[in-house]
């Protein structure tokens, strides 16, 4: 919506936030951009319309609060673009299968999405990684999405703690013909980490994911830290956390650690980050 057009508008929206760009505003009532503009500049007027408007209206953009961000708007995803975009992801006719056997378990909804595996998947191709590893593999959709694009002498260490739920992954990897590939480890992940840190596989590895206890995020990073050479990859999963993270009023041990991890990316200058808006947020982080 342009200047003039929201401008022209007499009711934008009828719902003000306690807290817009550092602005209090005391009560909820009807109000138009002049009148807003009484009390902030027009420019906060503006921003704050466009957000209120495209959620009076259920459109599919959101607009970024804060008005140094000159009212950017990105697509908010939901069910018929989100059908939309898993429509256009390639999924292999093998990973499908193992998807909508998943779908029938227990915990089905800690299965990593199509458009993630898709992005994974590429990560390592884009990388040319040989050796990577799997910090909680669940059923293995993710480890065999990885496995199918690792070249003939690449490996993958996964490392998961459900003993069914490897069951499962490794009946996939057999019919996938990509067994030789992957390296299951059960047990607990960070023991595994430690373990391939002491047998001398520092700096050995181009690639790592990480979707596995919440708690363990900064535990595990370190550790990968230590495993993943300069240049490589490391992928964490959930770091938007159905949107936890960003409301204050949730301070539950599982989104307190998420929220602090993301925190501590942002602050630590042994990697280089980018945090993606797919699935439930991944961070993709760049050893330097």
């Amino acid at each position: 919506m342009s200047r003039l057009m929201m401008l022209g508008c007499t009711n934008s929206f009828a719902l003000f936030r306690p807290k817009f760009n550092g602005h209090l505003f005391p009560s909820i009532y009807h109000i138009n951009v002049s009148s807003l503009m009484r009390h902030v500049s027009s420019t906060t007027a503006l921003s704050f319309c466009q957000l209120q408007a495209s959620k009076l209206h259920d459109s599919p953009v959101t607009v970024a609060s804060d008005v140094r961000y000159g009212g950017k708007r990105i697509i908010s995803v939901d069910s018929p673009l989100y059908d939309y975009i898993l429509s256009n992801v390639r999924e292999p006719k093998i990973l499908r299968e193992l998807r909508e056997e998943t779908a029938t378990m227990r915990g089905s909804q800690m299965q990593v999405s199509p458009d993630q595996a898709q992005l994974l998947a590429m990560l390592v191709q884009i990388l040319g990684a040989k050796r990577c590893i799997e910090v909680g593999t669940y059923t293995g959709y993710s480890s065999l999405g990885v496995a199918l694009v690792l070249p003939e002498g690449g490996c993958l260490v996964a490392c998961e703690r459900d003993g069914k739920s490897i069951e499962v992954a490794q009946r996939y990897y057999d019919r996938a013909g990509v067994s030789h590939k992957v390296d299951v480890r059960h047990g607990l992940a960070a023991d595994t980490l430690k373990s391939l840190i002491q047998n001398g596989e520092i700096c050995r590895y181009d690639f790592a994911f990480v979707d596995a206890e919440k708690r363990m995020y900064q535990e595990y990073f370190e550790l990968l830290l230590q495993l993943v050479r300069v240049g490589g990859l490391i992928v964490v999963d959930n770091v938007l956390w159905h949107g936890r993270v960003s409301d204050p009023l949730v301070n539950d041990s599982k989104t307190l650690s998420i929220r602090d991890f993301n925190e501590n990316l942002m602050k630590d200058n042994r990697v280089d980050i980018s945090m993606v808006p797919v699935g439930d947020g991944m961070t993709i982080c760049r050893k330097r």
